[in-house]
């Protein structure tokens, strides 16, 4: 299972993690993130112990979607030693997010 991120656990987790991160930009009310969410949790557990994998509710954290200028949802960023490494925009296949973690790797 993902990680829920918020702007209390975001610095601790993500800037100063001891993990490359996925997280996933999402709102409940968006269909394409819906679709996606069960693929980010399957990714939480293949890479459970290489990646840390969590979830921003952009209705909730506006700040953090403000942050990384999110405009569209879902927008997947990944993170390698607290740096953005990657931006996509648009659901995406498994496969497909899988390669990118495995280059972070």
């Amino acid at each position: 299972m993902s990680i829920e991120i918020t702007d209390k656990n975001f610095e601790e987790l993500i800037i100063n993690g001891d993990k490359p991160a996925l997280v996933d930009f999402w709102a409940s009310w968006c269909g394409p993130c819906r679709a996606v969410g069960p693929i980010i949790d399957e990714l939480a557990q293949a890479y459970k112990d290489k990646v840390l994998v969590g979830k921003i509710n952009v209705d909730e954290q506006q700040s953090l979607a403000e942050r990384f200028r999110v405009m569209s949802i879902p927008t997947i960023v990944l993170f390698k030693d607290g740096e953005i490494v990657q931006s996509l925009v648009g659901a995406r296949p498994y496969e497909e997010l899988a390669a990118e973690l495995d280059k972070l790797l």
